[in-house]
């Protein structure tokens, strides 16, 4: 993902653009949250509007995604039954709402 940096006249910099990636949707975990609601990169780009090529290509992390893209997925896979936790010291989660 390409970033323009501000550097001020102090030499303090920062990062200008999309931000940071999402911290809590990465590659594998939409896969394993497909994966657990029994979805094809087909329905889920169904549930949530994005397309199968950009779902297709961000799991096989060929590209990030903006941020909006990235909750458009977040919000289809938890409507879907997904549940995204995070345990401290470990990382993100993946749990199934019964």
């Amino acid at each position: 993902m390409l970033y323009n940096v501000y550097i001020n006249q102090y030499g303090h910099y920062r990062l200008m653009g999309q931000g940071t990636p999402s911290p809590i949707l990465t590659p594998a975990l939409c896969r394993a949250a497909r994966g657990m609601l029994d979805w094809t990169q087909a329905d889920l780009a169904e549930h949530s509007q994005v397309s199968r090529s950009t779902i297709r290509d961000y799991e096989g992390a060929r590209h990030e995604l903006h941020r909006a893209t990235a909750a458009q997925l977040l919000h289809a896979l938890e409507k879907g039954g997904a549940i995204f936790v995070e345990i401290e010291g470990l990382g993100m989660a993946l749990a199934e709402r019964r």
